[in-house]
């Protein structure tokens, strides 16, 4: 885990993810100008929350909001949900336990064992408990 990755704008878990190893989050300085990103100019959920001066989804309402990736991904959601109701630390310190007990957030590609939920309740009780 790069815990100092922290939590991207939308709620996905940055300091877990495997997908791009030159990326250093969302939240810094000058992302637009760095190369590290494809989905910089598009991000639909990046836009509105800088348009809207916060530091993340987890800051508005994001169990009901269906913009961007949450028009069809409950993780992000979720996990934003998480860091509204109990704040960044928490779900920082739950990933981490969670990682260090087996769990993966990218097994095959971007999906990993917080992807295989329906029900935003269920994944927000598996990311707290680690229990299925």
């Amino acid at each position: 885990m790069k815990r100092e990755l922290g939590i991207a704008r939308c709620g996905l878990a940055c300091c877990l993810c495997s997908e791009n190893t030159e990326c250093r989050g969302c939240r810094r300085d000058g992302f637009m100008d760095l190369s590290w990103c494809k989905d910089a100019q598009w991000c639909e959920n990046r836009k509105c929350v800088m348009e809207k001066n916060l530091n993340g989804c987890y800051e508005c309402a994001p169990e009901q909001c269906r913009k961007g990736l949450y028009a069809e991904k409950i993780k992000p959601r979720a996990f934003a949900e998480f860091a509204r109701r109990y704040g960044l630390a928490e779900l920082l310190d739950c990933l981490e336990r969670n990682e260090r007990a087996g769990i993966v957030y990218h097994r095959s590609g971007i999906l990993g064992d917080y992807d295989d939920f329906e029900d935003l309740e269920k994944l927000i009780l598996f990311i707290r408990t680690g229990k299925r």
